[in-house]
């Protein structure tokens, strides 16, 4: 019963039409007396050997279709050749790219193409990348790469999201493993990552071109938690792409041994956490700054020129880049240069860098401008001196605004120069917007108030300061911060939910200088 079935379905198989011109070939291969005279006979059938057919068919159909490679790679490498074959063809392939000065000793385990010409056609497409023989033996594995099959589709992916083809051969020498991954299971799902995290689209090939091995990484991995962790310590969620399009390289940032070592470092130097992570959102370079060879001994080499450590938080906080710059040589430099030309003492440096952390990387022509500004206005050099430690901002002041407002001053208001020395801060200050506008409504009233009363408080204040709603005892003056919190006379009334709003908003006004 079971051998009648066979034959049936043998039988049924070669009756099909696709088969019938190989069946006849089959026919003549058998003496005349044999043949039928229009299907052969099912003892006939009985003779033949199926097997035979079948790859006959199959080697027929193969040869009709003629498929592209790309379309139908050919995975028979080996297959098809013997063992010897496959020996000499690798024997030829590795003296061809020895002959350009390749190094193919870590192909031995790869597997190659059978002919040379097919390698020859790899190595040309990526020279015509802009690839040397150098790049190649940098990382030979590429040779490994089908151009029609691997090579290709990558470049396309990468030429779609963003990067020029003009750089795709500088991105495959700096990342030449994107080259073996498959475009819809490893590259997509990393760009729909990015895009996911408000990295703009225009903005990915950007990205991708600045840290490369981003498309190396696993989804559920590094990038997933430190994402995870700047969010959970204040760092807004909307943030974050701007933050990538800046500096990726954190997105490859272990937390447990990078991210947060560093972050509770600024913490135990007193900067909150809120403070920390608008840093982090105006400039996340901060976290490739090395902990222990950079953050640390600048932290203590600003101790050791006289910082006071209560001051820190306020110094890394209006200049975050002094963590990371080669700091004691700056500071150095710029304090042997304050004494000498400025005539300010090792101390007076020390305060001028805790209320403008930036001197330390001015530079002293840019400083010595206003400073001769000031001289040349008959103010004696150590009246210049304390101006300068009062108010640093006086070495960043434009000189043309410092001309105009010393103008007003001696010819309009007719005051001494006292007054400019106990005041320094007059010169930071809009001449057209501030400084005019209340002069005359104070000469109006026939009213005369000091260059602190007059310009150092809101307009609010000083409305109710012309009116006499607002009594308040004459102080020194303002403790003036570039970036931090103007201590003002009666500031005892801004309630403690104010103070903290403030903070947020002069920080930013600080990061943005």
């Amino acid at each position: 019963m079971m051998s009648a079935l066979r034959r049936n379905k043998i039988i049924n198989l070669f009756s099909s039409s696709k088969l019938s011109p190989l069946i006849s070939h089959e026919i003549t291969l058998i003496p005349q007396s044999t043949q039928h005279a229009t299907y052969p006979s099912s003892a006939f059938l009985k003779t033949l050997n199926p097997f035979r057919v079948l790859l006959s068919y199959a080697s027929h159909s193969t040869q009709a279709s003629k498929f592209p490679e790309y379309e139908m790679p050919s995975v028979t490498w080996g297959v098809i050749q013997g063992r010897k074959e496959k020996l000499v063809s690798r024997v030829i392939t590795f003296d061809y790219l020895k002959g350009l000065g390749i190094i193919p000793d870590e192909l031995h385990d790869l597997e190659l193409p059978s002919t040379v010409e097919v390698m020859r056609e790899r190595v040309e497409f990526l020279q015509k990348l802009g690839l040397t023989v150098d790049d190649i033996n940098e990382y030979p594995l590429m040779l490994g790469c089908s151009v029609r099959k691997n090579i290709i589709p990558v470049l396309g992916y990468l030429e779609k999201i963003g990067i020029p083809r003009s750089k795709l051969g500088e991105f495959i020498k700096s990342y030449p493993q994107v080259l073996h991954a498959s475009v819809i299971v490893e590259l997509a799902p990393v760009v729909r990552l990015l895009r996911g995290l408000d990295v703009e689209k225009q903005d990915i090939g950007f990205v991708l071109q600045k840290y490369p091995e981003l498309l190396g990484f696993k989804l559920e991995g590094t990038m997933s938690t430190s994402v995870a962790y700047l969010v959970s310590i204040g760092v807004n969620p909307r943030d974050i792409g701007p933050m990538v399009t800046q500096y990726p390289y954190f997105l490859g940032m272990r937390v447990g041994t990078v991210i947060k070592p560093l972050i509770e470092y600024l913490v135990s130097l007193q900067l909150p956490k809120k403070i920390i992570a608008r840093m982090l959102e105006k400039r996340p370079y901060i976290l490739g700054y090395d902990l222990e060879e950079t953050v640390k001994p600048n932290v203590d080499c600003l101790i050791s020129f006289g910082i006071r450590k209560e001051s820190l938080p306020l110094v890394i906080a209006q200049y975050p880049l002094i963590l990371g710059l080669p700091l004691k040589a700056k500071l150095s430099s710029q304090q042997y240069f304050f004494f000498l030309k400025l005539k300010i003492d090792p101390e007076g440096f020390a305060r001028v860098i805790e209320k403008m952390p930036q001197v330390v990387s001015l530079n002293q022509h840019v400083i010595m401008k206003p400073v001769e500004f000031l001289l040349a206005r008959a103010i004696p050099s150590h009246d210049v001196a304390n101006m300068v430690i009062k108010c640093p901002q006086l070495i960043a002041a434009r000189v043309e605004l410092m001309k105009n407002s010393f103008y007003f001053f001696k010819s309009e208001m007719g005051r001494p120069i006292k007054e400019l020395v106990e005041f320094p801060e007059y010169f930071t200050y809009s001449l057209e917007s501030r400084i005019k506008p209340r002069y005359q409504k104070m000469k109006s009233k026939g009213i005369r108030l000091s260059l602190n009363w007059m310009l150092n408080c809101s307009d609010q204040r000083f409305e109710e300061r012309l009116q006499g709603n607002y009594i308040e005892t004459e102080t020194t003056g303002p403790s003036f911060c570039m970036g931090g919190k103007l201590e003002l006379p009666g500031n005892e009334i801004v309630s403690d939910e104010e103070e903290e709003s403030d903070d947020e908003e002069l920080y930013r006004r600080t990061v943005s200088v």
